[in-house]
């Protein structure tokens, strides 16, 4: 299996653990275009390693994962609406293939996890997080929505949880974001390695095939009940891809690059 991406480093232990650290640190392992591909790829490889044990998701630097590079979202603006689309869709797949990965997969949250980076954490099966970590669906603010990601985050957070954020923008602590099921467990950042090993110990203890079995149950249970389809993903793919052109996300986004408030702030 490849290791040697740009904006990926990848350490497989004695263990069987796959350790995957987002690497973009200078901002914030915020993704464009090409990390997007880095991370499919390699999540796409990882399904055919029948003898990885546990993938474990980490951030380099002060941030887990901004969400994505608003230079490269700006781009968009001079996409035709296929490419637009497709783009969406490139990203929404990264979400599914994460997800659906067979093997437990841990995500140790050091720091900021805004926007996208909510979506990975959401794919995972448990997530652990620095007390200082704050978290937040910050689309709204730049005159987007949680689109692509909605359909992860609301089947750990639910809808009361999502209409409270997702329509706010408001961020939130490590405590919060456990309390609405978006984190797992809390502690202090100093403990967050040793923590993240111990847990990491508690899940190899179990029989691997028997953990592949229950994910590939959970996640037949959600299809079946849920929906979680093709049209679902579509939708969402198609409603992102039309506000991040529209004036609004376009305000938005140039508003936080510029360092100013948006057009549409009243403060």
């Amino acid at each position: 299996m490849k290791t040697d991406y740009q904006f990926l480093k990848v350490e497989a232990d004695h263990q069987k653990v796959l350790t995957v650290t987002l690497n973009r640190p200078e901002l914030h392992n915020a993704f464009n275009d090409d990390f997007i591909a880095e991370m499919t790829e390699l999540f796409q490889a990882i399904k055919k390693e029948d003898d990885i044990k546990l993938v474990l998701l980490k951030g380099e630097g002060k941030s887990f994962c901004a969400g994505a590079d608003l230079n490269w979202m700006k781009r968009m603006k001079d996409y035709s609406d296929q490419e637009n689309f497709l783009d969406s869709m490139r990203l929404s797949h990264l979400f599914q293939e994460l997800n659906s990965l067979p093997m437990p997969v841990i995500a140790s949250v050091n720091g900021a996890t805004l926007g996208g980076g909510t979506g990975i954490v959401a794919a995972c099966d448990y997530v652990i997080a620095a007390s200082e970590a704050k978290f937040g669906f910050t689309e709204v603010g730049l005159g987007l929505v949680p689109a692509v990601i909605s359909p992860f985050v609301m089947a750990k957070i639910g809808e009361s949880f999502a209409r409270a954020y997702f329509l706010s923008g408001e961020r939130f602590d490590a405590h919060e974001a456990m309390r609405m099921n978006l984190v797992h467990k809390v502690v202090k950042s100093d403990d967050l390695e040793s923590a993240t090993l111990k847990q990491v110990e508690r899940f190899l203890r179990a029989g691997p095939v028997a953990q592949r079995e229950a994910k590939k149950l959970i996640n037949g249970v959600l299809e079946h009940t849920l929906k979680l389809d093709k049209e679902v993903h579509e939708f969402t793919c198609q409603t992102i891809a039309r506000v991040r052109t529209s004036d609004e996300g376009q305000e938005g986004m140039s508003a936080l690059l510029e360092k100013r408030k948006p057009n549409w702030s009243q403060q």
